[in-house]
């Protein structure tokens, strides 16, 4: 006949199994919950701060990424980038708000491209905003910088079985301190309508289509 000692003991042991098992599968269960919190929180803080279109960040996430770019900068000149599409309805108008959000999408990834490492973000509709690094901030550096953008933009977008090309406005200024980024922003944004009012001194601007071009 078993030790009644024995058996208790056994019993003993097997319980405090079971219950490290049941404490473990606890920590484990409160561990994933904890990190599905924090993913939960992490994706709502990236919503809030980024454009849910192109993935760069909005306008308010600028205005604060830009305010600790400029208290930060080892004295490298920073330049202040405001673009804003040519007749940007026409592609809305013509191929749709999918065909839009495209072109969008492309123009965001090709000013992140020219932009490299540093900040860009869309404030909204078709207008974008940037803070570059420039080895310099003459006018002559400025206006080779804008002309390469311009250029990057322009180059034809695919839209499904067709290719389409759009023009931006660009303009540029330079950030004399951490206080005058909003003051560069309009001496950009100025230098931008400047630009638009120009183009729009021509003739007026048509989509160029090569599916439609083709056909002819």
């Amino acid at each position: 006949m078993p030790d009644p000692m024995t058996v208790a003991s056994g019993i003993s042991a097997a319980g405090a199994l079971v219950s490290t098992w049941q404490l473990r599968r606890r920590a484990l269960r409160a561990e994933a919950e904890i990190e599905l919190l924090q993913a939960e929180l992490a994706a709502e803080r990236h919503a809030a701060s980024h454009d849910p279109l192109t993935g760069l960040p909005n306008r308010r996430a600028f205005h604060r990424l830009a305010a600790t770019l400029l208290t930060g900068t080892a004295g490298n000149p920073l330049i202040a980038v405001v673009l804003d599409l040519d007749d940007f309805k026409q592609v809305n108008d013509r191929y749709g708000h999918a065909a839009g959000d495209q072109v969008l999408i492309c123009v965001a990834q090709r000013l992140a491209a020219f932009a490299g490492d540093n900040l860009v973000a869309r404030l909204g509709g078709d207008e974008f905003a940037g803070l570059l690094t420039g080895p310099t901030v003459d006018r002559r550096w400025i206006e080779h910088a804008t002309r390469r953008l311009c250029e990057a933009l322009a180059a034809p977008i695919p839209l499904g079985s067709r290719t389409v090309q759009v023009t931006a406005s660009v303009g540029l200024a330079p950030v004399h301190g951490p206080t005058q980024l909003a003051e560069a922003l309009c001496r950009a944004d100025a230098a931008m309508y400047q630009a638009k009012s120009v183009a729009a001194a021509r003739p007026a601007p048509q989509l160029v289509d090569s599916a439609h071009l083709a056909e002819h």
